[in-house]
């Protein structure tokens, strides 16, 4: 075999196996889209893809949590983010990127904007539920319930900036050994 069959076999070989490695569930998925808030239909379509690559990845039992958790996060963008001066020119469309990782144990949803202002994460439970009796709605906060939510289903919750501007807030799901 010469050099260039040798280059070629080699070259062959690899992309067999990466592609095999995509259908790998071990080898994990991950799955992007960007949105532009310019419609009434934003949250509903990042719902629908997190929906859908869930159900491709075998994960229909993650789905309904996932959907609300996207929901919730989306929603947050629409309903809140600023963007920077220096990403978004005013009047313009804000852009969100959601992000779907599944690896072997786990489940990572982030939704990434253009505003750097970090996110008020709810600090946790400061009072037990036993001492708040029938009088629970009065500890809701007045603001960070769709947050709080989504740290009542997923198993942590955090924001990373982005170093273009903006932040992303991730959160992950324990899929107990499941792909």
């Amino acid at each position: 075999m010469n050099a260039q069959e040798s280059k070629h076999r080699a070259n062959t070989l690899g992309t067999v196996s990466s592609r095999a490695a995509a259908q790998d569930p071990s080898a994990g998925h991950f799955r992007a889209m960007t949105l532009f808030d310019e419609s009434t239909s934003t949250v509903s379509a990042a719902r629908n893809m997190v929906g859908g690559c869930l159900q491709d990845w075998g994960l229909g039992h993650m789905v309904d949590d996932a959907r609300l958790v996207v929901s919730e996060l989306v929603g947050n963008v629409v309903h809140h983010a600023v963007p920077d001066d220096c990403l978004t020119r005013p009047g313009a469309a804000r852009r969100i990127d959601v992000l779907v990782k599944a690896w072997p144990g786990w489940l990572f949803i982030g939704v990434a904007d253009e505003d750097s202002t970090p996110p008020d994460l709810p600090a946790g439970e400061f009072v037990s539920p036993e001492l708040v009796g029938d009088f629970s709605e009065a500890m809701l906060p007045d603001r960070g319930r769709g947050l709080l939510i989504i740290q009542r289903l997923a198993d942590a919750v955090w924001w990373s900036p982005r170093e273009q501007g903006g932040k992303t807030v991730w959160c992950r799901f324990d899929l107990d050994g499941t792909t």
